[in-house]
Order: structure tokens, then C-alpha cells, then sequence
């Protein structure tokens, strides 16, 4: 690497570091699909967007919350432009009923962010008899995405945004039991679902480049953000570790949401790229590239992933049309 590519890599680096959300280009036109809106990142993210002069699909699965989280974005921009809806991800009828919904008042989507997440309950099956974790926060955004993909390969700088963790890398996907019927523990569990979301985006982030569609898969975690994912853990214990003792230390949803909000609007970023806080051990900090575990870059795991994926929501991709149910 020569002195002048070294300096500018370093000075991309600084740029990303000092980022913020008062950087977002003008969204006027564009289209955001955010899951989760109602509280924590998803509502910080929507926040960020609308005031840009962005149209906000606020999809979140008690609407009367829902209401309340655009009231409170209308209350500091009043000119906000969001559409509050239903959406249940771990119920996949839900996830169709919302698709159908969003396509027949909106020709095209620019910007998906699949936030929306469960974390740590007790052993729960999901309307169609999937491990809840898994359900919510896999396999509703793989159908949501599939679903939705006409309407983005319609749209302008068309990005999907996947939230994961840096739990991905202490995640195994257990193929031979992902419903954890053997042997549960919500925890491992909650990192197995992260790890889905990690290799979904990947995998996808290949399927697009080979197919040469323009719509970008890319990645992004928060650190260790306080939101009620972990304030609202059902497990008592979860909540008094991750909800109390070490909130402390903890950075706001404002901050934590940075890394997907730069994903999802910053010019330049490029598919399958993996953007995380910045601070020791991204727990902390600016937005900046982070490296995924190489049991979520592995082709062999991300296809089979991918066809077990297929197999349990009945949503197969076609990278060209409207997804295949």
C-alpha cells in the first residue's frame, strides 16, 4: 500500500468515525421501510430518517405503540411524512398481509432496514411452530426481504439493511435442531438468530452481485445500545445482567443507531460491507467497518441457511421479479 492510499484510508476511517446523523443526505422522495419503529434503534433510526424529509414506514407489531413513537417524531418534526402499520414478524401470515398492504400503495421501496428483534425469552414456538428468536428475527426478515424485492429493485440506490449483533460470533446455527426442542437456552438461541441475520445478508449480498441486480445487501450492529430489547428480556436474569448491572455502560439508541443509518443513506457504501461502533470491542462509538465471523462469510453455510430458509417460509427469491410464495 503506497503513503497516499494509507492516508486515504485513514482519513475514510476519521470521516466515519465523526459521523452522525446530521450527515444523512437529503431523503426527500425516498422510501424506508424501518422494523421495530416503535422504540430503542428502530425508533432513533426512523427519527433520523424522517427528519431528513424521508417517507417512514413505521412497521411494528403493537400499532397503538406504534402511533405514540410517530406522535413523538411529528411532535419534534412536525413536517415528518410516516405510515404507522402491523407487522409481526414471527407470525409469517403477518408478514404477507403487510407485504400486500405496502405494495398496493407504494410502487417501490428504496431503503429496507430489517431491526425489529427478540431477545432471550423463555422457549416459545412462533404462530407457524418456529423457535420465537428464530422466527422474529430470521425468518421474518428473509420473508419480509423476498416479499418485498420487486418493490425494491424498483427503487433509487435500493439498500436492504440487516441488524445483527456482535453476538453473531458466538452464534451456531443448530440445523439439526434450530427449534431448539432438544435443548434450549435463550441466550444461545438469541446468538444463533443473530448469526441467521449475518449470514442472510451475506448470502444475499452474493446472490445479488451474481445476479447484477442494483439493490445492495448490506450489514450492520449497535454495540451495546440501552433499549428494552434487554430492559424487556423476559429472563430475570438477562434483564438484571444486560437491563440494570451494565447499562451503565451502555451507549443511547441515538448512538447505537448510527452504524445502520450509515448503511442505509452514506454515498459510496458497497454490498455485503459490515458497518459496527468503532470503540474497544465495538461496544462503542462512530460508525466503521467491522469484520464478520467466518462461519457467516462461509458460501457452504450462507446456501444452506438459505434453502432451509426457503423450505420454512414457503418465500423463494427470484432476484428479477416479485418474489415466488
Amino acid at each position: 500500500m503506497t503513503d497516499n492510499q494509507r492516508k486515504t484510508r485513514q482519513g475514510t476511517r476519521q470521516a466515519m468515525r465523526e459521523w452522525t446523523a446530521e450527515r444523512i443526505p437529503d431523503g426527500t422522495g425516498r422510501v424506508y421501510v424501518v422494523t421495530g419503529a416503535n422504540s430503542g434503534l428502530g425508533l432513533a433510526t426512523s427519527r433520523a430518517l424522517a427528519r431528513r424529509g424521508g417517507r417512514v414506514v413505521l412497521a411494528v407489531r403493537d400499532e397503538a405503540r406504534g402511533r405514540r413513537a410517530a406522535e413523538e417524531i411529528t411532535a419534534r418534526h412536525p413536517e415528518a411524512r410516516l405510515d404507522v402499520r402491523h407487522l409481526d414478524l414471527a407470525d409469517l401470515d403477518s408478514v404477507r398481509a403487510f407485504a400486500a398492504g405496502l405494495r398496493s400503495e407504494h410502487a417501490r421501496v428504496d431503503v429496507l432496514i430489517n431491526n425489529a428483534g427478540v431477545m432471550a425469552p423463555p422457549r416459545t414456538l412462533s404462530a407457524q411452530g418456529h423457535e420465537l428468536q428464530f422466527a422474529a428475527n430470521h425468518l421474518g426478515h428473509f420473508a419480509l426481504t423476498g416479499l418485498l424485492f420487486d418493490l425494491l429493485s424498483a427503487g433509487d440506490d435500493p439498500r436492504v439493511v440487516t441488524v445483527s449483533s456482535l453476538n453473531h460470533r458466538k452464534g451456531r446455527l443448530r440445523f439439526d435442531d434450530l427449534d431448539g426442542e432438544r435443548d434450549y437456552a435463550p441466550m444461545p438461541f438469541y446468538d444463533q438468530s443473530k448469526l441467521a441475520n449475518a449470514v442472510f445478508a451475506h448470502e444475499l449480498h452474493r446472490r445479488l452481485t451474481s445476479a447484477g441486480s442494483p439493490v445492495r445487501s448490506l450489514l450492520a450492529h449497535p454495540g451495546y445500545s440501552a433499549t428494552n430489547l434487554q430492559t424487556g428480556a423476559p429472563v430475570a436474569m438477562v434483564r438484571l445482567l444486560f437491563g440494570h448491572l451494565l447499562k451503565p455502560f451502555a451507549q443511547a439508541p441515538d448512538r447505537g443507531a448510527l452504524p445502520q443509518l450509515y448503511a442505509a443513506t452514506a454515498p459510496g457504501v458497497e454490498g455485503g460491507q459490515f458497518f459496527g461502533p468503532d470503540g474497544r470491542g465495538e461496544m462503542r462509538g462512530g460508525p466503521a467497518l467491522v469484520r464478520l465471523s467466518p462461519e457467516a462469510a462461509d458460501p457452504a453455510i450462507g446456501r444452506r441457511l438459505w434453502e432451509v430458509s426457503e423450505s420454512l417460509t414457503g418465500v423463494r427469491f427470484d432476484l428479477g421479479v416479485r418474489a415466488a410464495e
